[in-house]
């Protein structure tokens, strides 16, 4: 059995209970479902720059455990965010980077971005 993302889950739920009258696809909601957790963003973020492979990936964000990074990255792929090619070399070579999908989200990011940069501002901290 493949495991399935929040969002698929949730369109599944909303298929089979709601009336089609009262279907509520909530786009914040959705988003969250998404985009939500402590690592995708950040992922994200690093992949508007170009493909990534997954070591740079892990260099560029040592705090995420592999796991975590593993299942993010599964995630975004099922919900269509993001693409990982294989190359059939050797070693192994395999490249993470953003769908067309994926890219509608560089000016979230950047918004998101600037939001941040304001709020460490008002204390006068820097990033």
């Amino acid at each position: 059995m493949s495991k399935i993302t929040k969002q698929q889950q949730a369109e599944a739920e909303w298929q089979g209970t709601a009336p089609p009258n009262t279907l509520n696809l909530c786009p914040v909601r959705t988003t969250m479902n998404v985009l939500g957790g402590k690592w995708k963003l950040l992922i994200l973020s690093y992949l508007l720059h170009g493909p990534q492979r997954y070591g740079e990936l892990r260099r560029a964000i040592p705090e995420i455990t592999e796991k975590m990074l593993i299942q993010e990255l599964r995630e975004l792929e099922l919900d269509g965010i993001l693409t990982r090619t294989v190359y059939q070399q050797v070693p192994p070579k395999v490249e993470y980077s953003l769908t067309e999908q994926g890219q509608l989200i560089q000016p979230l990011l950047n918004s998101l971005t600037e939001w941040g940069h304001g709020y460490l501002q008002r204390e006068g901290m820097q990033c």
